[in-house]
């Protein structure tokens, strides 16, 4: 088996003018910081791998495996049409909490509503990217586009910090069928960071998740549980 390393300031060279315009929207503190850009990798990782990687599976390290990775690829074969991620939905209310405006203006809205109906948003702690889904999607990649970008933040209210999470979050509010939704149970999340600030009556909606854990995903610096 081969490793290859990239180096990281290259990366963030080429990612830099792809998701600079983004970056404002979606990262911590105010500004544009060349070294964020790389919370974004995600994101234009179609366009900075070679041609001839076509799936790249892109995990945090907070994570422990019950299970062999390999068989997460398995998930790229049930892939809708037109999806180009597969992600786990967020497993707390944060972007309930993060589109109060939009919910307010629109009390109808799935839009930060609990699962099975709701959107939640997504984790980016275990992303699928099917990279050449992503080179041939025209929607996914019109929605790189600035002006866009803009245009979603403005008609959402958006303002984050997560970096790719939140433009994930933000697109599939817009464009559920791009993204392949894993069950709760690829990316468990453990934090539970917004019981105690405001949620506590709605917070085990988004946190219950049934069946076998395949990975933890001890965010928020949670301890993960021991075998």
């Amino acid at each position: 088996s081969q490793v290859i390393v990239h180096d990281v300031n290259e990366l963030t060279e080429k990612l830099f003018p792809i998701v600079e315009a983004m970056q404002k929207h979606f990262s911590a503190g105010s500004g544009t910081y060349y070294s964020d850009s790389i919370f974004f990798l995600s994101v234009a990782m179609h366009r900075i791998m070679p041609k001839e990687i076509t799936q790249i599976i892109q995990v945090d390290l907070d994570l422990k495996y019950k299970t062999n990775i390999r068989d997460l690829f398995d998930e790229f074969d049930n892939f809708s049409e037109g999806a180009v991620i597969g992600i786990a939905r967020e497993m707390q209310p944060v972007y309930r909490h993060t589109f109060w405006q939009y919910r307010r203006e629109n009390p109808q809205t799935k839009v930060g509503e609990p699962p099975p109906d709701g959107l939640p948003g997504f984790n980016s702690g275990v992303l699928l990217l099917n990279l050449e889904a992503m080179r041939q999607s025209k929607l996914y990649n019109q929605l790189l586009e600035p002006t866009v970008v803009q245009k979603l933040t403005e008609k959402y209210h958006f303002k984050g910090h997560l970096g790719d999470q939140d433009f994930f979050t933000m697109v599939g509010m817009e464009h559920p069928e791009l993204f392949h939704v894993l069950d709760c149970t690829w990316n468990r999340q453990l934090c539970t960071w917004w019981r105690d600030h405001g949620y506590s009556d709605v917070f085990d909606q988004y946190f219950h998740c049934e069946g076998e854990v395949k990975i933890y995903h001890g965010n928020c610096n949670t301890p993960i549980p021991e075998d």
